[in-house]
């Protein structure tokens, strides 16, 4: 049976994010053989937001469909391009009134593939319920490929752990984002659907999840409110790659990737 590989890339956070996505992206797809490259960029313009210049940046380099999470509405000039760019995807499950969509098909020499974007609630703004919002939307996806990704921004591992249960055998991957952390549990579950809690992060490596140290345990020592700023440093760029069947979009392999670059980054913007 032919099979499709995807490779999604986990949350861009700032400049060293973006720089070591761009410096890796091309070579990665090509050792890995990729067909189909996801990535998660919510954090991209200075650790909140993704604006039209940098998401065109990296839709250029090789990205074929960028996701958003919590943070897609941190910059504004996003808004417009929201609602014109198919590849670029927020989470579906927010009011319908906002800017953009939540889901795409993508054509490859392969066959379609869907992506579904999802937001949890557990910790998070209280937006619609994803259970629901996935089962609503897979009828129509499902109507047009067999292969589906879905990315579920969420906090909760729990959460995160219900909604690929939920989803087993009915969608080719449910990966998760937003934590910034690699999760060492990849799997298939038992009705063929991949499964990560959370893909991880492209950024510096020396930081808390993407910010400066020194400024979080500030904000953890005093409670005072500071100002998140992106470390600067190494970074390191972290994804994961599933094989699926193209005639039952059944997941067959599911492996972890990192990539530490030693080379040093600014972590302004």
């Amino acid at each position: 049976m032919p099979h499709l590989r995807l490779l999604m890339i986990g949350d861009v956070v700032g400049r060293p994010g973006r720089e070591l996505l761009l410096h890796l992206l091309k070579p990665l797809r090509e050792e890995l053989q990729a067909d189909f490259v996801v990535v998660n960029a919510e954090n991209a313009a200075g650790g909140i937001g993704i604006t039209p210049a940098l998401a065109t940046e990296m839709l250029e380099a090789g990205a074929d469909v960028l996701t958003l999470g919590n943070h897609a509405w941190g910059k504004r000039d996003i808004y417009p391009m929201l609602d014109t760019e198919a590849r670029l995807l927020r989470p579906a499950n927010y009011p319908p009134l906002v800017p953009g969509r939540g889901w795409g098909i993508y054509p490859t020499q392969k066959a379609p593939v869907g992506v579904l974007v999802l937001q949890g609630r557990t910790f998070m703004d209280p937006v619609d319920d994803p259970f629901r919002t996935a089962d609503d939307l897979l009828t129509l996806l499902r109507s047009q490929t067999s292969i589906i990704l879905v990315d579920f921004h969420a906090e909760a591992t729990s959460e995160k752990q219900a909604l690929g249960w939920h989803l087993d055998g009915k969608v080719g991957a449910v990966i998760g984002t937003h934590t910034h952390v690699q999760t060492a549990d990849e799997r298939i579950l038992p009705k063929g659907s991949a499964y990560l809690t959370d893909v991880g992060m492209t950024g510096p490596i020396d930081s808390i999840i993407g910010m400066d140290c020194n400024v979080v345990l500030e904000r953890f020592r005093t409670l005072l409110p500071v100002r998140m700023e992106v470390a600067e440093g190494p970074a390191q760029l972290s994804g994961v790659l599933v094989e699926l069947d193209t005639e039952t979009g059944r997941a067959h392999r599911i492996h972890r990737i990192q990539r530490p670059e030693y080379i040093h980054h600014r972590g302004d913007s």
